[in-house]
């Protein structure tokens, strides 16, 4: 039994005036100029939601997407955090739109395309004007590369931006040599000019690609309110959230998103949580249940009490995990850093290597110069810069969607590799709605009465669901419940405090077997009972039998997990009877029964040891031990209980086919990250020994053309990417 609360974070500032209204529905509003401010501070946040590293709506900016190899700013690609993203589009378009325009003298005054294309135009100072047009080509339509391979210079890290620079360099410099008389041959500048016009249409594809990978998380962003109905006595004032603090009263309108999470203290209604909890059908809510910021109220006015402002709210929370997991490197991201850094030093090896070989080979310079441009251009490890990051953004803001926190993208990611899964059973396989089904009292002190209150009394503190389930029996009796002192959790095991000067413990049935008290024979009846015990003054004085229905999909998914080779245990601190009824009805592959959370790391070990890669589900604070043991650790949780800090990944609903999905996710997710990499680096084999001019004189590959592969290997891993978002909703 678990007797722990869970916090949760984050929220954002906003600055707004305060209109005020009556409970008649009167506004004052504040004067026109104040209003304009507003809208103009409208998005000015702090804490973790911060807009301006939000890029894209990934929650992530684009230099965090591991593109720190590929700069696409002015300054160089890493050093753009914190920019605007859609700036930088809309810039990579300009310089695209204005190059292309230059481009078109450049092309028709060209000697050489000329003699492609089979006409004359020639005139004074055509040599002049090309060089200048070329020019402002390069230095306008080159500089996010050569600024950027500036940056990856100083890091150390020569990647995209080195090797598209050094070519554009080299094939601009021999160009002007040629114009001036210093070399002897024929320029390309039409080819540089086609080059860099398409270096920029693919760039600003791929990163309007990446822009609208993760619209999912800059939806959940933009689901918070900027202001809150405030109610104060019998007037009703609209606030700035951020002015909120727990226990002030808001009133939410029929309609409205919920500005804070909290507690209804007056009115019903239905709230439509699917955009946070991935609970698709609405939930009723009413007094006393915990309603959370960003969710969609229905038809009913509900008044709550704030219970965590600003930076403790759980939406904050999920923002903040979905962009660590998208910013943090996995295996695969490791894997595919790694490939990029080689296949840029193989692209420089290889182009400097066809450049000698080709003069040695007696061709001339010009031709040499193309080749190795081309080499070092078709060979850019662009695709595979973004081949990862992309699938990251949509997977992990996707998941989000659908009630899964993923802490850790290795784990996540691991998922395909379980063997093993053990499930919690409160809670998780069961609905953890337990009512009292017996009271039996051993004390002669006590009556049933007296004995159900002092016990009320203890639990009424905890939300643990056997807790609530004693609490829900006390309010059915209308009893009034004794005052308590220096009340203690014993995690994992139950609760303590002082009652009327006695030492009260509601405990678990391992807290007897592990001091040594013999538990009476009559106190399990049905299989599909839990029991508590009650010692007072370290005495047995009673017990409680509680009922926990199966839940409806727990079926389903041990049907699937076992479908898809996966033995399923449950590990639970419940009596061997009951947890063998409910293994039974499951038909789980094995059960373990009366054991304490810090003995279930032994249970996770044992499997281990026999070569299985276990998954372990909890509720991330007495399974603590057993979710860092685990190969993949996942926390269970309901509605805002998302702080398991020692849980790989989160789930935000306890329903036991979100843990089968979450499999089906990760297998989903490595198999499109698999599919990028394969395609990212593969066409290489085929396009770099075509662009070293291997297949000369039947075929020669140019610079123009060798970019518009490259160009569309990205695109292709980016639609690929976008594919995923179709596959995860298939899962559902």
């Amino acid at each position: 039994m678990n007797h722990e609360h869970h916090s949760t974070e984050g929220h954002a500032n906003h600055h707004h005036e305060p209109a005020k209204t009556d409970l008649t529905g009167k506004t004052s509003e504040p004067p026109a100029e104040q209003q304009a401010q507003q809208h103009i501070g409208h998005d000015s946040h702090s804490g973790p939601i911060d807009h301006t590293h939000h890029q894209g709506g990934t929650g992530m900016n684009h230099g965090q997407m591991d593109h720190s190899k590929m700069s696409h700013s002015h300054t160089g690609h890493s050093g753009h955090a914190g920019h605007d993203h859609g700036a930088m589009i809309a810039d990579f378009l300009r310089r695209f739109w204005a190059c292309l325009i230059l481009s078109v003298p450049v092309i028709a005054l060209s000697m050489m395309f000329q003699d492609l294309m089979g006409y004359h135009l020639d005139f004074p100072y055509r040599e002049p004007i090309v060089v200048v047009l070329a020019s402002v080509i390069y230095i306008y339509g080159g500089w996010p590369f050569l600024s950027g391979m500036v940056g990856e210079l100083r890091t150390r890290q020569p990647g995209m931006m080195t090797l598209v620079a050094v070519a554009i360099t080299a094939a601009y410099a021999y160009s002007v040599a040629v114009s001036f008389g210093w070399l002897r041959g024929m320029d390309f500048f039409w080819e540089l000019a086609t080059l860099i016009d398409i270096m920029l249409l693919g760039h600003f594809l791929e990163m309007k690609s990446v822009a609208g990978a993760s619209r999912s998380l800059e939806l959940i962003v933009q689901m918070l309110p900027a202001d809150a109905h405030k109610v104060d006595g019998n007037a009703v004032t609209d606030v700035n959230v951020d002015t909120l603090h727990p226990g002030d009263l808001v009133l939410v309108r029929p309609g409205e998103r919920i500005p804070t999470d909290g507690e209804v203290v007056n009115g019903e209604s239905t709230v439509n949580e699917s955009m946070l909890t991935g609970e698709s059908v609405p939930v009723q809510k009413k007094a006393l249940d915990g309603v959370i910021a960003g969710a969609v109220n229905g038809e009913g006015s509900l008044t709550i009490r704030v219970t965590h402002k600003g930076e403790d709210s759980y939406l904050n929370k999920v923002v903040t995990m979905v962009a660590e997991a998208q910013n943090a490197k996995s295996q695969t991201q490791t894997l595919a850093d790694r490939a990029a850094g080689w296949l840029t030093l193989l692209s420089l090896s290889v182009g400097l290597i066809t450049l000698l070989a080709w003069l040695w080979g007696g061709k001339e310079v010009s031709f040499a110069v193309e080749r190795m441009v081309t080499v070092m251009v078709t060979a850019c490890p662009h695709a595979l810069g973004v081949a990862i990051p992309l699938v990251v953004a949509i997977s992990t803001a996707i998941s989000a969607q659908r009630g899964l926190l993923i802490r850790n993208r290795t784990a996540f990611e691991e998922a395909r590799k379980i063997t093993a899964m053990v499930f919690d059973k409160t809670g998780t396989l069961t609905e953890g709605e337990f009512g009292v089904t017996r009271i039996r009292v051993l004390s002669a002190h006590f009556d049933e009465t007296s004995f159900l209150r002092t016990v009320t009394a203890l639990e009424q503190q905890s939300q643990h669901p056997i807790a609530q389930g004693i609490v829900r029996e006390a309010k059915k009796r209308k009893l009034d419940l004794p005052a308590i002192s220096d009340f203690q959790s014993i995690t994992g095991k139950g609760v303590s405090a002082t009652v009327d000067g006695r030492r009260v413990l509601v405990v678990s049935p391992g807290y007897l077997k592990e001091h040594g008290i013999e538990q009476p024979q009559d106190a399990y009846g049905s299989g599909a009972e839990t029991v508590v015990f009650v010692l007072i003054d370290n005495q047995l004085a009673g017990y409680l039998a509680l009922a926990d229905k199966i839940r409806e999909d727990s079926k389903e998914a041990v049907r699937r997990l076992q479908e898809a080779g996966i033995k399923v245990y449950m590990a639970t601190g419940d009596n061997r009877k009951v947890a063998d009824a409910v293994a039974s009805e499951l038909g789980l592959d094995g059960v373990y029964a009366e054991v304490l959370p810090e003995q279930k790391v032994n249970v996770v070990k044992a499997l281990q040891q026999k070569g299985a890669f276990v998954a372990m589900t909890g509720d991330g604070v007495n399974d603590a031990p057993a979710l860092a043991q685990a190969n993949v650790g996942i926390a269970v949780g309901s509605g805002t209980d998302v702080a398991a800090e020692t849980a790989d990944i989160i789930l935000v609903n306890s329903r036991p086919t979100d843990i089968t999905n979450l499999v089906e996710f990760g297998k989903a997710t490595y198999r499109k990250m698999i599919q990028n990499l394969l395609w990212a680096t593969g066409y290489n084999v085929v396009a770099i020994p075509l662009a070293a001019g291997v297949l000369y004189p039947d075929f020669v590959l140019s610079p123009a053309l060798g970019a518009v592969l490259m160009s569309a290997s990205t695109v292709i891993v980016a639609i690929n990417a976008q594919l995923l978002k179709g596959t995860l909703q298939e899962k559902r």
